[in-house]
């Protein structure tokens, strides 16, 4: 008998597709672990009371760790919506998009590692602060070149809605991938000043959380199936 149209069989290309719902699914998954760390590590590394030491002395001895916590949150909330809109434009998934996902969320999962490293070594010589500051740098640029990658082998293999205008797939492209760059500069102000660079970052995520192409926008009525766009 043979082969029925339609039916999924051991031949590239013909094996059965999935769609994209399970795998945003676990991201958020994984980004809400990583914020839910990142705020059980600031408890727990609350301001020590040392004998004589006001409660005020000890909050504002402290302040790296809130410095460090407050923009470590504010890149992986900006990632997140980032990932979230990016991802409502992929229809199906492959392999190999699947395992440029796992390479971001690699990225992320390693966020309160480095923001910990981060707070740890604020004060210390300008060896530990440059060192700290490339560990730190080399998590967001991991994260930000492989969304890059994403983005461009969903393009490239055609797991993109049909409906997506290509002007705006290419303005996607263009803004994502001028963030990696961005992320070189915030680090090169490292060698000025430290706090400097970290305030460089947190200016970054502001930037990104100014819509741009891709970006959800409020829609002036319900789209074509009645929902809200």
């Amino acid at each position: 008998m043979g082969a029925r149209e339609g039916e999924y069989r051991y031949e590239r290309g013909r094996e059965k597709a999935r769609d994209a719902a399970r795998v945003e699914t676990f991201s958020d998954g994984v980004f809400a672990v990583v914020l839910t760390v990142m705020a059980v590590e600031l408890l727990q590394t609350g301001p020590a009371r040392e004998s004589g030491r006001e409660l005020p002395d000890a909050l504002a001895h402290a302040w790296p760790s809130y410095l460090a916590y407050v923009i470590t949150f504010a890149l992986a909330g900006q990632v997140w919506l980032a990932h979230h809109n990016l991802w409502r434009y992929v229809v199906r998934v492959d392999q190999m998009l699947l395992v440029l996902n796992l390479l971001v969320l690699l990225f992320i999962a390693t966020i309160p590692f480095t923001a910990d490293l981060l707070s740890d070594n604020l004060r210390g010589s300008a060896t530990e602060q440059r060192l700290t500051a490339a560990l730190y740098l080399g998590t967001v640029l991991g994260e930000a070149i492989f969304v890059n990658l994403s983005w461009w082998w969903a393009r490239r293999r055609g797991l993109l809605h049909p409906d997506l205008d290509p002007r705006l797939a290419r303005a996607v492209a263009r803004r994502i991938l001028l963030k990696p760059l961005l992320y070189l500069v915030a680090f090169a102000v490292v060698f000025i000043d430290p706090i400097l660079s970290l305030c460089a970052y947190l200016l970054l995520v502001g930037y990104y959380l100014v819509g741009g192409p891709g970006d959800l926008r409020p829609s002036a009525g319900p789209t074509h199936d009645g929902s809200a766009a």
